[in-house]
């Protein structure tokens, strides 16, 4: 009669439900977090203070805002599903920051006032530009464990 070890079950569902945050994803976790929190306060400013002066660069500086929660809350919950809204947030914010970036290049009467992804997030040192990529690369590196 063979003999289980009881510990195995207890490592594979350890191993199973650990965070996405935790070593460099803590610290791509905590600038999404700062992100949030800049862009929430900035587009609670423009749209409280001037929104008739450029309504389409601030309802864009909300939907970041709105953005970068999201994503933060799913790239510190567990699971399959939140893994996949991970993804799906991140993606979109990509999307967002080249084509905001390019229209504010080659329209730039469409951003009379700058917006979070503006010029490619140029008013927030580009992070706009490269969290995404880094996190989608995060995710990649994660998948594994969300299988």
């Amino acid at each position: 009669m063979a003999t289980q070890n009881p510990a195995a079950p207890v490592e594979s569902s350890q191993k199973q439900r650990r965070p996405r945050a935790r070593g460099i994803g803590l610290v791509l976790v905590f600038v999404y977090g700062v992100l949030a929190l800049a862009a929430t306060g900035r587009s609670f400013v423009q749209i409280a203070r001037e929104f008739d002066d450029a309504p389409v660069a601030y309802s864009l500086s909300a939907l970041a805002a709105v953005v970068y929660i999201v994503a933060t809350i799913a790239l510190i919950a567990p699971g399959r599903i939140w893994y996949r809204v991970a993804w799906v947030t991140i993606s979109f914010e990509l999307l967002g920051v080249l084509t905001v970036g390019t229209l504010s290049l080659t329209h730039p009467e469409l951003f009379a006032h700058a917006s979070v992804w503006s010029w490619y997030g140029m008013g927030y040192l580009f992070v706009p530009l490269v969290l995404p990529v880094l996190g989608m690369l995060w995710l990649y590196r994660t998948r594994r464990s969300q299988a």
